[in-house]
């Protein structure tokens, strides 16, 4: 069927067209195409990588990874986003990641906060920490700038956003856009877990006892 879409009458209703990830990717690189990053590198990379790393999520959190930043740095309103089809809950994920939007912009922290309050907003801001984050990057902008560690925020939010979503979650972002950081994920995790496992019993594993088997 057309773009056209017929009622019982007959008669014709304009129908809006379903608004696409790859609809997403396109509207991305167009709207950030002319601006720069710190490092003055083009910054439609890295939002193009942000929405990249949430392949294995549904298309409103990978629309909404695509997207993260145009209400933050267009003139991008949520109107126009509506009307161009995109979902309302996707929408809603692009709002709260978006710090100008924020009860105080300033505050980071309280800022991850907020965002860590919703999980597929997590998600979008989990992806777009890692990419900040690649040791390349970290290690442009230490040379830039040695007096001023320019990542320690990205270090602290991460805990916070991490405990906001699954830990196998957590994984397949990092797989995709930042896998050093799969290393500081393990060692995060065995500093939380508290079992003792020298003295863990048989029964405390959870594998029930020998004579609970089934012969």
């Amino acid at each position: 069927m057309s773009e056209l879409e017929f009622t019982e009458a007959g008669s014709p209703v304009t129908r809006t067209p379903r608004f696409t990830v790859e609809t997403a990717k396109v509207l991305a690189e167009v709207a950030h195409n002319r601006q720069k990053d710190k490092l003055k590198r083009p910054y439609r990379d890295h939002v193009i990588a942000v929405g990249d790393a949430l392949a294995d999520f549904d298309d409103d959190i990978r629309i909404a990874g695509y997207l993260h930043d145009i209400a933050e740095d267009t003139p991008m309103t949520r109107q126009a986003l509506l009307d161009m089809g995109v979902s309302d809950r996707a929408v809603g994920i692009i709002e709260r990641v978006t710090k100008r939007l924020h009860d105080d912009p300033d505050d980071y922290q309280a800022g991850i906060r907020f965002i860590a309050e919703d999980h597929d907003a997590a998600l979008v801001k989990i992806a777009d920490n890692a990419h900040n984050s690649l040791p390349e990057r970290v290690k442009a902008l230490a040379e830039k700038w040695p007096d001023k560690p320019p990542v320690t925020r990205y270090d602290d939010a991460r805990p916070v956003l991490y405990a906001a979503v699954g830990v196998e979650e957590v994984r397949k972002i990092l797989a995709r856009v930042n896998p050093w950081l799969l290393k500081e994920l393990d060692d995060r995790l065995d500093e939380e877990d508290d079992t003792d496992y020298e003295n863990l019993s048989y029964e405390e594993s959870g594998s029930g006892t020998p004579d609970s088997r089934e012969s």
